[in-house]
């Protein structure tokens, strides 16, 4: 029976980590996170926050990573500590919320930017009240055509990866150091002062954390990818942290390259800061960073059609999904089934929620909620395990792991309590329900054939 192939090396794996995070977050949160947190202080405190809430993670993943070096990451984590079908529940929104809303989200993102360079405004078809417009069709093909790309091998995906990942950063950093060179302290001086700030701060920046937590969603992908990674119980924890702190630096500087820029009035109503800051120093400012938008948001399209497929093979070859993802590709040793199945549920996500905001919130809301029962793990598998062999062990225990969980469990709560996001949080725990029905509809198929 053809094997994952073994192929991703250390630098593979960090730039599918920081690949996964710079995507189109930094380019279109600011805006939503300045609306939130209209304070310079604050706006740097929520992005900080971020970042140590991903570090956290991260660390507390590097434990999880080196016990468990297996493709699918994060949902061996979950079995292992809490059984199937905590594990089950996770893969079950992966697919149908968490990877496949990020994929739709991202194409829908992708097709805004490109109408700077392709007429995108057309009707394909209309029924009733929808619309299907040549934008759609654009995402749509997208996801379609980085999926196949990805099907043919993981070391293509790997060359298609670091060539993106490393064109996305470069442009970054372009942005960054206009910011800083060109920056007027005359026109724009940042208040960083204490007294100035809101009285309701904290749950103010609960709610800016969506778009935060957005932007850094995805440093966890490498660990969904340890089954093809080369020495995965050091390499893959590593990737998570070197991605996590790169990623981390690159957003507070970049933030602070937007308001050197711009006033934080401005930021807060653009819905494309990069281009808007680029533009008050450069007359063609706003279509250069269009080219670096797609760029980024392209690339890390490419990661999500190739990492979260591991995870329903994983599901597959547990006996507890669909027997048809296990499948490997006789030549190119990639999850095929799995592959096509979770393209053609982001296109339906495309199609059913229309707008990145919407979905967004879906896909936040639900990822906290299963990161921070995985910090939950690293708890629970100390206890039950002491003797598992642990090539790392996380920094700051028991202190780290618990700030990821308090902070992730703080965010959930407040994401399903707020009238703004709530229509997201209870679409997502519906869909939980209803992978309960489904689980135990496999277990009972899975205990009738061994009983047979």
């Amino acid at each position: 029976m053809p094997q994952l192939n073994k192929k991703l090396t250390l630098y593979g794996l960090t730039m599918i980590a920081i690949g996964s995070c710079i995507g189109s977050g930094i380019f279109a949160a600011p805006s939503d996170v300045t609306q939130n947190v209209p304070h310079h202080l604050l706006i740097l405190v929520v992005w900080s926050l971020g970042g140590m809430i991903a570090l956290t993670g991260a660390l507390t993943f590097s434990e999880l990573g080196s016990m468990y070096p297996k493709a699918g990451g994060v949902y061996v984590y979950l079995r292992e500590a809490f059984g199937e079908l905590t594990a089950f529940l996770y893969g079950w929104v992966i697919l149908l919320v968490i990877n496949t809303g990020a994929l739709a989200a991202l194409a829908i993102i992708l097709a805004d930017f490109m109408t700077a360079f392709i007429p995108l405004n057309g009707v394909v078809f209309s029924l009733g009240s929808y619309v299907f417009t040549t934008k759609s069709l654009f995402a749509i093909t997208v996801i379609i055509g980085l999926t196949l790309i990805n099907i043919t091998g993981v070391r293509t995906s790997q060359i298609f990866v670091n060539f993106f990942t490393g064109l996305k950063l470069i442009a970054i950093l372009a942005i960054i150091a206009v910011g800083f060179i060109y920056h007027d302290p005359t026109s724009f001086k940042m208040d960083l002062s204490v007294n100035t700030l809101p009285n309701d701060s904290f749950r103010l920046l609960m709610l800016a954390l969506v778009g935060v937590l957005w932007s850094f969603g995805g440093w966890h992908h490498t660990s969904y990818l340890s089954g093809e990674a080369i020495n995965a119980k050091k390499n893959v924890p590593r990737a998570m942290v070197i991605g996590v702190v790169s990623v981390t630096i690159v957003y507070i500087l970049i933030n602070i390259a937007y308001m050197n820029l711009m006033s934080i009035e401005s930021i807060a109503v653009s819905n494309k800061v990069a281009s808007d800051a680029m533009a008050t120093v450069f007359h063609n400012g706003g279509k250069l960073v269009a080219v670096a938008i797609t760029i980024s948001i392209f690339g890390t399209i490419a990661i999500y059609t190739m990492s979260a497929p591991r995870i329903y093979y994983a599901m597959a070859e547990d006996g507890v999904f669909f027997k048809g993802l296990s499948k490997i590709h006789p030549k190119f040793k990639t999850p095929v089934n799995a592959m096509m199945l979770q393209a053609g549920w982001a296109i339906l996500l495309l199609l059913f929620w229309g707008s990145f905001s919407n979905l967004i919130k879906y896909v936040t809301f639900m990822d906290i909620i299963f990161m921070g029962l995985a910090g939950v793990a690293l708890f629970k598998l100390r206890l039950e395990k002491p003797d598992l062999e642990r090539p790392i062990k996380v920094w700051g225990y028991p202190f780290v792991p618990a700030f990821f969980v308090i902070i992730s469990m703080l965010f959930v709560g407040y994401v399903f309590f707020d009238d703004s996001t709530r229509e997201q949080a209870i679409a997502g725990v519906t869909v939980l329900a209803c992978g309960l029905i489904v689980f135990y509809a496999f277990k009972w198929k899975k205990d009738k054939s061994m009983e047979g």
